[in-house]
C-alpha cells in the first residue's frame, strides 16, 4: 500500500489512451477526510508546466480534496491553451467528486511542448473515480504515473501513536534539484494544520529529493503534494511527524535513484568538515554533476584526482592541501595529496560512496549521483522519437 495506507483516502489508476503503450496514465488520489488540509513543494525552473502554475495557486488556500495525475504529456510550454486544459481538468474531477476545483491539484508528466488530448484525459478521469477503492488503488495509482520507469515507487511507515504516512512517487530521468523530475504525492491519517504540513515537507524534501542529482537537469513538472485527512484524530508533535515523513521521502528518493536512466551504479556523495551546510552541499552537487566522475565511476576506475578538480569549482571555504577522499572506505587522497593505493578500492558493487573531508568546519551534507552510461545518452537521444 502507498497513498492508500493511511485512513481516509482512495486512490485508482486507468488507462486514459494517452500513451500509445496501451498502459495505466491517469491517477486520482482522493482525500475523503474529515480535514483537507494540504502542503506543496514545486520546480524552481522559471518555464514552470501549466498543472505547476494551477497547483500552485490551489496551494495557498492550503486544502486539497483530490490530486489528478497523468503521465502520457508534461502539458509543459503549451501556452494558455495548456493551462486551459489543466483547468479543464480540475473541474471534472471536481464535477465527478461534487466538490471545488480549487481543492484539486493537478500533475503531468511527460513529453513537453505537446497539448494532451482532453477527449481522452477527462473520460479518463470519469473511469477512475469510479473505480477508486483504498485496496488496490495505490498501487495502481502509482503504476499510472510512470514514464521510463521501470517499476512502480512506493513506501509507508506507521507511528507508534497510530497514524501513518503513505507515498508514490516516479521519476527516472531529469533527475535534479530542486525536488527531481518526479510527481509525489505524500498522504498522513494525522491532524495537522496546512501551516505544519509546510514546514515539515520543506524540511523532509530538503534534505531527501532536493539532494537527488543524476544528471543536472531540472525538470518543469517537479511537484510533491502532503494531504492530510486526520482521520485518526491524532495530533502529533511536529518534530516527530517531519522524522517519519522524512523517512519516507528517503525511502523513494532511494528508489528513484536505484532506477535512474541507464545508471549501473548508485553513487552517495557525503561532504563532511564543510564550514556550512550550504557549502557541504554545494560541494557534493559539483561533484554529483561531474560526468568526468560519473564516467571513472562506470568505469569502475577511482580516479579522485576529479572529486578534487570538481571540489575546487566551488566558493566553498576549504584549503586545498587539507582535502581527504575515501571511495568505498579508501582513504586515496590525503591532505590534497596521495594517500592509500587506489587499487584497494572495489568498485564492482552497485552501491558506490564518496566521502570528501574539507577540513573546514563541523557541517555535512550527502547527495546521491548515479553513473555516466552508454544507455543513459542512448535512451535520451530518442526520447521524443
Amino acid at each position: 500500500m502507498s497513498v492508500t495506507a493511511p485512513q481516509g483516502f482512495r486512490a485508482a489508476g486507468v488507462v486514459a489512451g494517452l500513451k500509445d503503450s496501451g498502459a495505466r496514465d491517469l491517477a486520482l488520489v482522493v482525500n475523503d477526510g474529515p480535514s483537507r488540509a494540504a502542503a506543496g513543494v514545486f520546480t524552481t525552473n522559471r518555464v514552470k508546466a501549466a498543472p505547476v502554475l494551477w497547483s500552485q495557486q490551489v496551494l495557498q488556500g492550503g486544502r486539497l480534496h483530490a490530486v489528478v495525475l497523468n503521465s502520457g504529456g508534461a502539458n509543459a510550454c503549451t501556452g494558455p491553451a495548456g493551462f486551459q486544459d489543466t483547468h479543464a481538468t480540475a473541474e471534472r474531477v471536481a464535477a465527478v467528486l461534487d466538490t471545488s476545483a480549487g481543492e484539486v491539484a493537478v500533475c503531468s508528466t511527460g513529453l513537453i511542448g505537446e497539448r494532451l488530448p482532453m477527449d481522452r484525459l477527462l473520460p479518463g478521469v470519469d473511469a477512475a473515480a469510479n473505480e477508486l477503492t483504498r485496496g488496490d488503488g495505490g498501487l495502481a495509482a502509482a503504476d499510472a504515473i510512470r514514464t521510463t520507469d521501470t517499476v512502480a515507487k512506493i513506501a509507508f511507515r506507521q507511528s507508534e501513536h497510530g497514524y501513518m504516512i503513505g507515498g508514490m512517487a516516479k521519476g527516472a530521468g531529469m533527475l535534479a534539484p530542486s525536488l527531481a523530475t518526479m510527481l509525489c504525492v505524500l498522504t498522513t491519517d494525522a491532524d495537522l494544520p496546512a501551516q505544519a504540513l509546510d514546514r515539515a515537507l520543506r524540511a523532509a524534501t530538503g534534505v531527501s529529493f532536493d539532494r537527488l542529482d543524476a544528471d543536472g537537469c531540472l525538470s518543469t513538472n517537479d511537484t510533491v503534494l502532503l494531504l492530510a485527512s486526520g482521520a485518526t484524530g491524532v495530533t502529533p508533535e511536529e518534530e516527530e511527524f517531519t522524522r517519519l515523513l522524512t523517512e519516507v521521502c528517503h525511502d523513494l528518493t532511494r528508489q528513484l535513484l536505484v532506477d535512474a536512466e541507464g545508471a549501473s551504479k548508485a553513487i552517495a556523495i557525503e561532504v563532511i568538515g564543510a564550514a556550512s551546510e550550504r557549502d557541504a552541499v554545494v560541494v557534493g552537487r559539483e561533484i554529483a554533476r561531474n560526468n568526468l566522475l560519473k564516467c571513472a565511476i562506470h568505469g569502475e576506475d577511482p580516479n579522485w584526482g576529479r572529486v578534487l578538480s570538481a571540489v575546487g569549482t566551488t566558493d566553498a571555504v576549504f584549503e586545498p592541501d587539507q582535502i581527504n577522499v575515501a571511495i568505498n572506505g579508501v582513504w586515496v587522497c590525503r591532505d590534497g595529496s596521495f594517500g592509500d593505493d587506489r587499487d584497494k578500492v572495489d568498485l564492482r558493487p552497485r552501491d558506490v560512496s564518496i566521502t570528501v573531508d574539507l577540513s573546514a568546519g563541523p557541517h555535512s551534507a550527502t547527495v546521491w549521483t548515479t553513473d555516466l552510461t552508454a544507455d543513459y545518452v542512448h535512451e535520451n537521444s530518442a526520447y521524443s522519437t
